[in-house]
């Protein structure tokens, strides 16, 4: 064999585009990996993809109408970067309004009229559904509705004289001292009570505490950064209290090291909305505080009053718990 003949380059590397010489090959340390914020980032699009192929998948298996303009609107709620739980809601909304059209017999959205609106919200309220979330359903069909409205698929006139559905007025309810004082003393659990501490001492939201990594809680200084709140997207550090940060002490003496979360469940390496709540009712069944209406939101309520009571200015509030739209004591929504 003669060597001079012999090429020491490998395969030329291909460009998809003619006249462009492809780029240097770059060298990629063994030792490098993606970052936590990266993969998350990756799970959160997959799991965005996840819920709208199967909200697609339900329309065709079903034999609803409208599943092409149902899979724009998706993929433009994914284009503006809308949380998972965004796109979930809106895609139960489309899908229950659809049924809703299809049992009426209805089989084109070009058809709607404000009374196909109308006769579904009396299905949805003799399914038993809370005025609250009925509102909550009506917005996103509006939504929806919107954006047919912009396609061309529908007359602007059914956007005119929207329906709205009377809501209470009542303040949101926070938990009395004394309950709050009875609840704490039925709570045995080292990691049951540490999260309940935490939410009633920083206003946290329960989503934003169970994505709390072990890494953005400082014992020492006795606080947690947020990278990103769940309502308005902007990080923010909270502060917690003597008793908050003792009750994590005792709970880092038992949480494993294996997840990277400051919560985990057993067998998991995060802890689940759902585990918490049915945690937390059960607590309050405990305490003889089940029909007094409190739920974990409540905790949220509890801080924002009792910060305000304090003395705590609005706009100071309004940072701190990470709420785009408090303006009063009587609009502290979370």
């Amino acid at each position: 064999m003669n060597p001079e003949h012999v090429s020491v380059e490998g395969p030329r590397a291909q460009t998809p585009f003619p006249g462009i010489p492809p780029s240097p090959r770059s060298v990629v340390s063994p030792f490098w990996s993606p970052s936590a914020f990266v993969l998350e980032e990756s799970q959160e699009r997959s799991g965005k993809q996840k819920i709208i192929d199967r909200a697609l998948a339900k329309i065709t298996e079903r034999g609803l109408c409208g599943r092409e303009p149902v899979s724009a609107y998706l993929a433009e709620l994914y284009r503006r970067n809308c949380r998972p739980n965004t796109l979930r809601t809106h895609a139960v909304t489309i899908t229950s309004f659809l049924l809703y059209l299809k049992g009426c017999g209805e089989d084109r959205l070009e058809g709607i009229s404000r009374e196909d609106l109308g006769g579904f919200v009396e299905h949805e309220q003799d399914r038993g559904l809370k005025p609250n979330s009925i509102s909550v359903r009506l917005r996103g069909l509006y939504s929806f509705l919107k954006f047919l409205v912009h396609r061309g698929d529908l007359s602007a006139e059914i956007l005119t004289r929207k329906l709205r559905i009377k809501l209470s007025q009542s303040l949101p309810g926070a938990i009395e001292p004394q309950a709050v004082r009875k609840m704490l003393g039925v709570i045995d659990y080292p990691r049951d009570r540490a999260i309940v501490l935490v939410l009633l001492r920083t206003g946290m939201r329960i989503g934003e505490l169970l994505d709390t990594r072990r890494q953005d809680v400082d014992l020492n200084e006795q606080k947690i950064e947020i990278m990103e709140a769940q309502k308005t997207r902007v990080g923010r550090v909270v502060c917690f209290s003597e008793d908050a940060c003792e009750a994590l002490r005792q709970w880092l003496v038992y949480r494993s090291e294996k997840s990277a979360y400051l919560f985990h469940g057993i067998g998991r390496p995060r802890l689940s909305y759902e585990a918490v709540r049915g945690r937390f009712e059960r607590y309050l069944s405990q305490a003889e505080l089940a029909d007094n209406g409190y739920s974990l939101h409540s905790l949220w309520h509890t801080c924002a009053t009792e910060l305000h009571k304090a003395g705590m200015r609005i706009e100071c509030l309004q940072h701190l718990l990470g709420s785009a739209n408090l303006r009063s004591p009587g609009s502290m929504r979370g």
